[in-house]
C-alpha cells in the first residue's frame, strides 16, 4: 500500500522563535484512518493547515499523493476535502446552495454539483433539510453539513480537525458511522481529536505530537501494549490547589521506591500507579499511604488505555487538556468513556 502523505522535516516557526511544528517526518498510507493526538498547542492544527495548503511551512517539504505541496498546491487542493473545527456557515443560504458554492470552488460543472450534492446530502442524512435555510439547522446538522462540503469534490484525502467536537453522544456516533463508510470507499482520512475513545474505535494508526514533534507512533493496540501490567488510579481528597499538589507529590515520593511499583504519574487529582498485578498491589499501596497520613478518596483498577499512553509521553491527560478537574484520569469516574 502506497503512502498518500509523506512529510520530510516539516517545520513551522511563528514570529521567528515559536516552533509550532518541529522537523515533522511522517508517512500515512493510502486508505487508512490516521489520528493526530496531542496537548493544546502541540502543533496538530498547524500540521493540518500546512497539509491542506492554508499555511506555508517555514522549512521542510511534504508530498501529497505524489504531488509536492509547495510546487503543486493547486493540484493538491483538488484532491483534498477539509473540515475544520468550527463550521462558519451562511445562515441565509440553504444547505443545497451552500454545497453548490463549495462545488464552484472546485470548478465542478453544474451537473456534477447537483449529483454530488444529492449524494453527500443523503450520506449525511440531510436530504430532507437540503432546501431549508442553514439558520434553522441544529448544531449537529451544521457539523454534518460541514463534513458534506468537504466531500463535494469526492476527495482522495479527507482531513478532519476535531470532527465531533461539541457534538452530543448520539450525533458523535453517527459521524463515526459516516467516517467508517468513507473508509470503505477507499478514502484516506487524517483527523485530530480530543476524544481518546474516538481514536481507539476509528484509527488504524495514530501519532502523539508534543512540542511540534512526534513522540509516539503506532496502532492503538501497539501503543497500549507498551504499558505492561495494570494501572491503579488513585483519587485524593479535594484541597486547595497548592496543598493538593503537595499531597500528590508526597504520595508519589512514598510509592515510587516500592519494589512492586513500576512507575507513578501524577494526575490532576491523584496518581496513576503502574504495577504488574493490580489486585495484589492495592493493599500495600493503601497501607503505605495511610501509614503516612495520606488519605485516598477513590481507587480504580484498570488495564492500560490510550489515556495512559498519552500521560506517559506528554505528562498530562486529554481530560486535563479539556479543562476538567474532578473526573480526570485517576478519579473515581469510569475510565475510557465520555
Amino acid at each position: 500500500m502506497k503512502n498518500i502523505i509523506e512529510t520530510f522535516n516539516l517545520t513551522k516557526v511563528y514570529k521567528g522563535k515559536i516552533r509550532a511544528v518541529d522537523n515533522l517526518s511522517i508517512a500515512i498510507k493510502e486508505g487508512e484512518i490516521f489520528g493526530l493526538l496531542g496537548p493544546n498547542g502541540a502543533g496538530k492544527t498547524t500540521t493540518i493547515r500546512m497539509l491542506v495548503t492554508l499555511t506555508k511551512p517555514t522549512s521542510g517539504r511534504a508530498v501529497i499523493d505524489g504531488l509536492d505541496l509547495a510546487k503543486d498546491a493547486r493540484k493538491v487542493r483538488e484532491i483534498i476535502g477539509y473540515s475544520s473545527q468550527e463550521a462558519g456557515v451562511d445562515e441565509n443560504a440553504t444547505g443545497r446552495e451552500y454545497l453548490g458554492l463549495f462545488g464552484s470552488y472546485y470548478h465542478l460543472d453544474a451537473q456534477t454539483i447537483k449529483r454530488r450534492s444529492d449524494e453527500v446530502l443523503e450520506l449525511m442524512e440531510l436530504s430532507d433539510a437540503a432546501d431549508r435555510l442553514i439558520g434553522t439547522y441544529s448544531g449537529g446538522m451544521r457539523k454534518r453539513l460541514e463534513i458534506a462540503t468537504a466531500l463535494i469534490n469526492q476527495p482522495k484525502l479527507l482531513v478532519f480537525d476535531e470532527p465531533t467536537l461539541g457534538l452530543d453522544v448520539q450525533t458523535r456516533l453517527r459521524v463515526w458511522d459516516y467516517i467508517r463508510q468513507l473508509k470503505k470507499e477507499d478514502t484516506t482520512i487524517l483527523m485530530t481529536t480530543h476524544y481518546l475513545e474516538e481514536t481507539d474505535k476509528l484509527c488504524d494508526r495514530l501519532a502523539i505530537i508534543d512540542h511540534g514533534q512526534i513522540v509516539a507512533l503506532g496502532t492503538p493496540d501497539e501503543l497500549k501494549g507498551e504499558i505492561r501490567g495494570d494501572v491503579v488510579a488513585l483519587t485524593l481528597p479535594l484541597q486547595e490547589p497548592d496543598q493538593q499538589a503537595k499531597t500528590i507529590e508526597q504520595a508519589k515520593q512514598l510509592l515510587t521506591p516500592q519494589s512492586f511499583v513500576k512507575d507513578v504519574r501524577a494526575t490532576s487529582d491523584g496518581l496513576n500507579v503502574y504495577v504488574d498485578e493490580g489486585s495484589s498491589a492495592v493493599p500495600p499501596i493503601l497501607h503505605t499511604l495511610e501509614g503516612a497520613g495520606v488519605t485516598v478518596e477513590g481507587i480504580t483498577l484498570t488495564r492500560p488505555s490510550l489515556d495512559d499512553v498519552f500521560i506517559k509521553y506528554t505528562g498530562r491527560t486529554l481530560r486535563e487538556e479539556k479543562g476538567t478537574a474532578r473526573g480526570a484520569l485517576g478519579g473515581v469516574k469510569p475510565r475510557g468513556g465520555r
